[in-house]
């Protein structure tokens, strides 16, 4: 298959937009946009200098500077015809482990205009109960105490902030590219939390010359394996060590508010408008939410690829069904959308084939998932005395996983809840499965003392434990 490549001259490329966490989502949504974007002569100011502030980010940053930053890009078509892109977009890599002095300078230069973020929901460090900024993470404690020696992505953003208020530099877009409801917002918060605790006088600046608008981002990504390497260079027939695939579906819904002006990325397909609201709560309760409902269950049967899950008849009525009767009634459709074709695509999403996205990417980090993509709507569910029967399972299903790490077919697993706590892994050890309700995900919720809740909860744990998950959900589905 021939690989599409670029229609511009890297050299004419000058940075207008810094971006902080180049993973394969980065590299295969806003990339992707930027890249074709870049095509148009008037827009070659807009180009990427991409940030790793992980120790483990060392290969990808490796990998990518060893081909000239560039890498290739398969999209996977739900039908067949897939496509290959050659993306030269990301003109500069710096990794803050290794030049962290690049890092404020590179946020200080007056040409940046936006820093768009891919940090994980986790990433906002957020307490989950209390809704604000956690300062007990040591982390940021020594943020707090040495400006100039940062290790978060705070300390570096005030760092870099500072260094450009001293340089009478212009406006500055921060714009969140995670998937969280109102990530801006949350964006926001976070940050000028941090900074009005390191440095009143930067926050007071802050609070005038940054905007933080909110955004919603969609294209299903998978981490890419050894395997993947393998299949994705054979298909394409480069020698990239840094390749990245997805789906062919792509979404980018951007609320118009940028303070230091912007790329007209309305041109290939970006929407913009005055509140993103309605799309992201659209995305976030029927895509994530469906994903993490998937997930748990599918997993425990033995499933490790979403597309082979999604051809368990079982599995597909749970999943339609919470979107039918569940989460439809509490998502109102953006203006243009038709609700039912857009779920119905959501199904065949998942189904596809060529993409074939892993069960264990969507069942990471549920603690931060859970309180995002389940907990809002299952509140409201709660409040409304709805059917909570497919989300009781759900909660069910995600005890059995973490405290058993057994599946169905006998296969042990490892887990992976960054954000686990102490407490949290004395509530999965408990032998009382009430006791799993206080879990940090669902404290907001007091789940414990929900009585429509507790009863069919406890009926499923009991259920999964002496009949199985498979036998448990065919019941669930009849």
């Amino acid at each position: 298959m021939n690989v599409i490549p670029y229609n511009y001259s890297p050299e004419a490329i000058r940075l207008g937009i810094l971006h902080i966490g180049v993973g394969n989502f980065h590299r295969a949504h806003q990339q992707f946009y930027i890249n074709r974007l870049l095509e148009d002569s008037d827009q070659q100011h807009w180009g990427v200098c991409g940030v790793c502030l992980l120790p483990s980010d060392k290969n990808v940053v490796e990998n990518l500077r060893s081909q000239n930053l560039e890498y290739t890009l398969t999209v996977c078509g739900r039908h067949g015809g897939d496509e290959v892109y050659q993306i030269g977009s990301l003109r500069e890599l710096i990794w803050g482990v290794e030049q962290p002095e690049m890092v404020i300078q590179k946020i200080a230069e007056d040409t940046i205009k936006i820093i768009t973020l891919t940090i994980t929901e986790g990433g906002y460090n957020i307490n989950k109960e209390t809704n604000e900024f956690d300062f007990e993470d040591e982390k940021i404690k020594h943020d707090l105490h040495y400006k100039d020696q940062p290790i978060t992505v705070f300390g570096f953003l005030a760092a870099g902030l500072r260094k450009r208020r001293a340089g009478n530099c212009s406006g500055i877009t921060i714009l969140s590219c995670d998937n969280l409801q109102h990530n801006g917002d949350t964006a926001k918060k976070a940050f000028i939390s941090f900074i009005q605790a390191q440095d009143k006088d930067l926050a007071e600046w802050a609070e005038a010359h940054v905007t933080f608008p909110n955004s919603m981002v969609d294209r299903i990504t998978p981490a890419t394996t050894a395997e993947n390497i393998a299949k994705l260079n054979e298909l394409s027939g480069a020698n990239d060590k840094a390749p990245v695939h997805c789906e062919d579906f792509c979404q980018w819904v951007i609320e118009d508010h940028f303070i230091g002006g912007r790329p007209a990325l309305e041109r290939v397909g970006v929407a913009f408008t005055a509140d993103v609201t309605t799309y992201e709560n659209m995305k976030l309760s029927l895509l994530n939410a469906s994903h993490t409902l998937l997930s748990y269950p599918a997993f425990l049967k033995g499933y490790r690829k979403v597309d082979e899950a999604m051809r368990d008849d079982d599995i597909c009525r749970y999943i339609r069904d919470f979107m039918d009767i569940d989460i439809s009634p509490y998502v109102p459709p953006p203006a243009g959308i038709d609700l039912e074709k857009y779920k119905q695509t959501l199904l065949e999403r998942f189904a596809n084939r060529s993409i074939s996205d892993q069960v264990s990417r969507l069942c990471a980090d549920g603690i931060s998932k859970f309180p995002v993509y389940i907990v809002p709507n299952l509140a409201k569910m709660i409040k409304d005395r709805k059917d909570l029967t497919r989300l009781a399972f759900l909660i069910a299903a995600y005890r059995h996983y973490l405290k058993y790490q057994l599946d169905e077919q006998g296969q042990a697993y490892d887990i992976l809840e960054p954000a686990k706590s102490v407490e949290d892994e004395q509530l999965i050890e408990s032998d009382s499965a009430a006791d799993f309700l206080n879990l940090s995900a669902f404290k907001s919720l007091n789940l414990k003392t929900a009585e429509t809740f507790v009863p069919v909860y406890l009926n499923f744990v009991n259920a999964i434990k002496d009949k199985g998950i498979s036998e448990t959900l065919k019941l669930l589905t009849a």
